[in-house]
């Protein structure tokens, strides 16, 4: 790895390269052992991989001048650009058909558990006094889809990378966890399988999470799981343009650079135009594919960036308020999701 980094930031190379080059190839390195710990381990999705192994880059003596020097550059620009880029992409995983064809029952259900959580888990973190947009961040990731949504909307916020990576790595833990305790909590509380697809769907964070949870009931479960799940990630946009409005009516933030952040960024308005993309039907199953695979490498890269950028020496402030967050968050989603799928099953 010393070797190819030296390489990419040779003085005869262009500038830009020179500079973002290192960021770039270490968290391809990252993305690549990432990918490797979801082939050795598949309950590991590879999203989850990226971003321990950037918080463990972030933390080793070996790596830490690295991160902290020649590779910052590159590492923010992948947790800024490419993540806009993944999330873009995201949309070619939704359809409107997909969506309506929940029910409105079932679509009502995922809006109250999306609300619930959402202004919940900001109500509690600003009573724990968690500072900078952390509340926002968690309950953001809580409500729609993990550390994805967590990169938009801190991106749509101009949240410090530090608060963003945080919120990831906290949601990343407790979505990770769900793998093995949902499954468990199944017979005990009576769902069978399509009730438990809901549940999981409407109460785990990350894509990848969700399918690693489910899939356990068999594919009734890993069904309903998903769809509940893709109807949370269409949450994302309105989230995100709500999110503008209101920090545009509340003027320049302190200690950012005076413009308003854009009521709709430029990113969800991809989003949403890929989602209006694949639902006419005209996007042949093998672009779908490629696009799914080129989703998840972006996402994984610049979720790599984000955990590179964790400083655990610095959460001892917060570290106890930020565990009680997330706890409380994940009792709360996955209480309302089982409420929900009780009254609508």
């Amino acid at each position: 790895m010393a070797i190819t980094l030296r390489a990419v930031a040779h003085p005869t190379l262009p500038g830009p390269v020179r500079r973002h080059g290192p960021g770039l190839a270490l968290a391809a390195a990252g993305v690549a052992l990432a990918w490797a710990v979801h082939r050795a381990v598949p309950a590991v999705p590879m999203l989850t991989a990226a971003v321990v192994l950037g918080v463990t880059a972030g933390q080793l003596p070996a790596l830490r001048p690295l991160v902290g020097g020649a590779a910052k550059a590159g590492l923010g620009l992948a947790s800024k650009r490419l993540m806009r880029a993944g999330i873009v992409l995201l949309g070619l995983k939704l359809g409107l058909r997909d969506v309506l064809g929940l029910g409105w029952a079932s679509v009502l259900m995922v809006l109250t558990v999306v609300a619930a959580t959402f202004f919940g888990t900001v109500w509690l973190g600003r009573r724990l006094g968690l500072p900078g947009d952390q509340p926002l961040l968690i309950a953001t990731g809580y409500s729609i889809c993990g550390a994805s949504a967590i990169g938009a909307v801190g991106q749509a916020a101009g949240s410090e990378e530090e608060d963003m990576a945080t919120s990831a790595a906290l949601v990343t833990l407790c979505g990770t966890l769900a793998i093995a305790v949902l499954p468990l909590l199944r017979t005990p509380l009576g769902l069978d399988a399509g009730e438990f697809g809901r549940w999981v769907g409407a109460g785990v964070h990350d894509v990848g999470q969700v399918v690693a949870t489910a899939q356990t009931a068999g594919a009734e479960a890993l069904r309903e799981a998903v769809l509940v799940k893709l109807m949370r990630v269409a949450m994302l946009a309105p989230l995100v343009a709500g999110v503008g409005i209101v920090l545009a009516r509340r003027g320049p933030r302190a200690g950012k650079a005076g413009a308003k952040p854009p009521v709709l960024p430029l990113f969800v308005v991809g989003f949403l135009a890929m989602v209006a993309v694949n639902s006419t039907g005209l996007v042949p199953a093998v672009a779908l594919s490629l696009a799914a695979h080129a989703q998840e490498l972006l996402l994984a890269t610049a979720l790599f960036a984000l955990g590179s950028a964790v400083r655990l020496s610095s959460l001892t402030r917060t570290g106890a308020r930020v565990a009680l967050l997330g706890l409380a968050s994940w009792v709360l989603i996955a209480g309302v999701a089982y409420g929900g799928v009780l009254l609508t099953s």
